[in-house]
């Protein structure tokens, strides 16, 4: 960046926000712009070189061949571990070992030493009583070097996804080559707590809370749980119980059918459980899919949530354990190791919406994204978004107008189960 003052004085002047821009004129590769300095100055790097006086004009040119151009990003490797029910055979294994697990396979797949690693940002929502930072203990227990900085972040069930865009933010900044992103949780772990404990309970009863619904399950700002906010958008988007169940019955299909095919293997980290006897056994196929389970099935549980509601246990996802994370790099860094990406980042977007209503986000987000991209939902070959419950799925897939067959072709998170911060 070149800057020159045009004027009598021989210092540079300071930058005001409100200073009006004269001109500017783009080419190719440089962009000049003249503009009048205001007569506030303000504290910025080009402070410690700015006269006091103002009123003088600065000529700024930007070389864009010496400029920061913004790297596009790949993955070059995803792993995931199979998912737990809840209570199951990953209750007593801590969100950051499984993410841990991850982490080392996904350097053995990019044949990637500890040390080439920039970052790691891991989302976990249940971070009671797991200690400082959890995405710091999976890094460092994966074998990562204590020089490598880590990021734990909650976004509630977009924090795997958060963590990602987050990561490759960082590559198309500059600020990273290659970073580990996604997500870990072990809802099975999630403890109880004792409110009000540090000063005592002088008479009665003592409730705890259960962190896993409070925490995770529980909206703040209604003071319900997560399954109302999917009445809700029943109700406003009218879904019905037919097809809340038709398509939980689908999701189970899939996933019994990609199971069989073993569509899954290469995504899994094999995971050692510990017996009381004997060598640890292996943990490496998702245990929640209910092959079981049909439309018919399905008809005959109760409503979980509302006396009259359409929202069960069989429509929802589930209760889960389980880590995720994708690796991460520029495209130029992923040529230069000879790595074939797995996909690359045209757009990303977030959105909010109404809280009563949280499961219709996808929509705004989606649109946002896909505009971004300049594609519309009938350009997608394939969508996975998440099947919190069944409700806000078939909303959001009516609002998209996408083809509905591309949705989750190997199931969601009905079937496969839901660990939140992954």
């Amino acid at each position: 960046v070149k800057i020159r003052v045009l004027g009598p004085r021989k210092k540079l002047p300071q930058f005001e926000s409100r200073g009006a821009c004269s001109k500017s004129v783009w080419n190719q590769h440089v962009e000049t712009q003249s503009f009048t300095t205001g007569r506030r100055a303000h504290d910025n790097s080009l402070a410690t070189h700015a006269g006091r006086r103002t009123g003088a004009t600065v000529h700024v040119e930007v070389n864009y061949n010496h400029a920061s151009k913004m790297d596009e990003v790949v993955i070059v490797a995803a792993r995931r571990t199979a998912i737990g029910s809840f209570n199951g055979s990953l209750a007593d294994i801590p969100a950051s070992s499984l993410g841990a697990a991850v982490i080392r396979q996904l350097l053995v797949d990019a044949n990637l030493p500890p040390e080439g690693v920039d970052e790691v940002i891991l989302g976990q929502v249940l971070t009671a009583a797991t200690g400082q930072n959890p995405a710091r203990q999976a890094a460092l227990e994966a074998g990562l070097p204590v020089t490598c900085p880590a990021l734990t972040i909650n976004k509630v069930c977009g924090s795997g996804l958060k963590a990602i865009q987050l990561g490759a933010q960082a590559i198309m900044c500059g600020d990273a080559s290659v970073v580990v992103a996604g997500g870990q949780e072990s809802m099975s772990l999630a403890p109880h707590a004792l409110p009000g404990s540090r000063t005592g309970q002088k008479m009665g009863d003592w409730k705890m809370t259960d962190t896993m619904i409070k925490d995770g399950l529980w909206c703040a700002f209604n003071n319900y749980h997560m399954g109302v906010t999917a009445e809700n958008v029943a109700a406003k988007f009218e879904v019905t119980r037919g097809q809340q169940d038709e398509f939980a019955a689908k999701s189970q299909s899939k996933a019994v059918t990609a199971q069989k095919a073993g569509k899954f293997s290469d995504q899994i980290v094999p995971i050692p459980i510990p017996q009381r006897k004997g060598p640890p056994k292996m943990f490496e196929h998702d245990e929640y899919i209910k092959p079981a389970s049909t439309e018919t099935s399905l008809q005959g549980l109760r409503p979980a949530f509302q006396r009259d509601g359409s929202v069960t246990a069989g429509n929802a996802s589930g209760i889960n354990d389980g880590a995720a994370a994708v690796l991460l790099m520029s495209a130029r860094r992923a040529a230069r190791a000879g790595l074939t990406p797995l996909a690359t980042f045209k757009a990303f977007a977030a959105a909010g919406v109404d809280p009563k209503v949280m499961g219709i986000g996808p929509v705004p987000a989606a649109t946002l994204a896909l505009r971004k991209a300049g594609w519309t939902a009938r350009d997608l070959d394939l969508v996975e978004a998440n099947e919190a419950f069944a409700a806000q799925a078939c909303a959001v897939n009516a609002q998209m107008g996408w083809d509905a067959e591309k949705v989750n072709v190997n199931g969601g998170a009905i079937a496969l189960g839901h660990p939140i911060g992954a």
